[in-house]
């Protein structure tokens, strides 16, 4: 399905105060917003998530994490190169994010658990087990922060959706150098 990738000149009206409020927070409107624009109520529901996982208390690598981890599940190359730049920005260093990227979960506790946690909230659908559970309790998430990577799921399942629904958006240009195939 081919997405138009809206810009300041061809965006829908509906969609117009929502654009410029994404344009206001960050400076620009990344392509996938500007591909989901034709719609103000996909457009709405995207920034409200955006927003959501944003303003949560859940550590960013972390949430960067459970991102990554869901891009690389569904095969979303937009995701995966949006949380490839903000972890690297974040100062994850390469290897990490490149096992990451290969599939592997990180390589210490935490982060590890948020991953594969991640990983079985797609793929399981929801459906997670006890071992799952124990295993991100164990490493210190608290039942809000466990939500809150439900929540960045949610988020990146909506951009993955897009993502393969488009055939790919179309990376922006701060996000080539982290390009996933």
């Amino acid at each position: 399905m081919h997405l138009t990738i809206h810009t300041t000149e061809t965006v829908p009206e509906g969609s117009r105060a929502l654009f410029d409020g994404i344009a206001g927070d960050i400076g620009f409107v990344p392509n996938l917003a500007a591909a989901i624009a034709e719609s103000p109520v996909l457009l709405a529901g995207f920034d409200g998530l955006r927003r959501a996982v944003g303003s949560g208390g859940l550590d960013p690598v972390l949430r960067e994490t459970a991102g990554l981890a869901v891009g690389v599940a569904v095969d979303n190359a937009y995701g995966v190169a949006f949380h490839s730049t903000v972890l690297g920005n974040l100062g994850v260093p390469d290897a990490e994010i490149d096992r990451m990227r290969s599939g592997e979960a990180p390589t210490d506790e935490t982060g590890a658990a948020v991953y594969e946690l991640a990983r079985s909230i797609v793929l399981d659908r929801g459906k997670i087990d006890a071992a799952t559970v124990e295993r991100v309790s164990r490493a210190g998430l608290t039942t809000g922060s466990i939500l809150e990577v439900v929540a960045e799921c949610a988020f990146a399942s909506l951009v993955g959706m897009v993502d393969n629904l488009a055939g790919r958006v179309e990376l922006d240009a701060f996000l080539a150098p982290r390009a996933w195939t």
